[in-house]
């Protein structure tokens, strides 16, 4: 019996019907993860995203335990998507200074409501929750377009509807979001002093790059290069106002 996930049913206010409607799968299925079966890593991820817990806390037998590598590198993600939604949600949540965000589109982020409704609420709370994003005319959101095969004008619709997603947050005096023109050879999500950088190759989408994260331990630690980096795009970026 898998009673941690039957209890995490049970807070939610869930039932297995409701899990197997959003999953796609047989009610059947959700039964026998519910007696102890372990399902599949994307239904596990799933699951967990769901039920906005730690993937870790449901099936803590098949989860490698998240130790830090280092005192700054805290853990080392093969792939974006391989980052548990619950992962991003607790980094912004555990923020009480800054919130930073630097990316061509952040798409992912955007589209996900309830990370939207989690900086609205910060910026609210007066943390300054600061978004750069590509600027979709520039040549180099372009290129990162081909770079990835998607070609420059889907990326430029990626951006386009990225910052449409955001731009609610502008209403928020502590909300402010700018558009750059610059390479970049990562992508970078901060709050306060943990930073999960989201590494750039050529002819990779990002969704398939690893994902490092640092704690930021000093002025000559790596993290301190990465927030160097933020505030000089930050520095030359174009402010977007509410009517643009």
């Amino acid at each position: 019996m898998n009673d941690s996930l039957r209890d995490a049913l049970s807070n939610a206010r869930l039932q297995p019907t409701d899990i197997a409607a959003r999953l796609a799968v047989d009610p059947k299925t959700v039964h026998r993860w519910l007696n102890g079966r372990t399902p599949h890593p994307r239904h596990r991820w799933a699951v967990a995203d769901l039920l906005q817990i730690d993937e870790a806390d449901l099936w803590p037998e098949v989860t490698p335990q998240r130790r830090a590598i280092s005192e700054e590198v805290q853990a080392v993600y093969p792939h974006r998507w391989a980052v548990p939604q619950t992962i991003w949600r607790e980094l912004f949540q555990a923020a009480t200074r800054e919130i930073d965000i630097l990316t061509y589109s952040g798409l992912f982020l955007a589209e996900d409501t309830g990370t939207i409704r989690l900086l609205a609420a910060k910026a609210r709370a007066g943390i300054r929750v600061r978004i750069l994003l590509g600027d979709e005319n520039a040549a180099e959101v372009a290129a990162r377009g081909v770079d990835e095969a998607i070609g420059a004008a889907v990326m430029a619709a990626r951006v386009r509807n990225a910052l449409n997603l955001y731009r609610p947050l502008m209403a928020i005096d502590q909300a402010e979001i700018r558009l750059h023109r610059t390479v970049l050879y990562n992508s970078i999500y901060r709050a306060d002093d943990d930073l999960l950088i989201n590494t750039h190759a050529y002819g990779t989408p990002a969704a398939q790059a690893p994902v490092i994260h640092l704690r930021a331990s000093g002025p000559q630690a790596a993290a301190a290069t990465y927030l160097t980096s933020f505030e000089r795009v930050w520095a030359t970026a174009t402010p977007v106002s509410d009517g643009a």
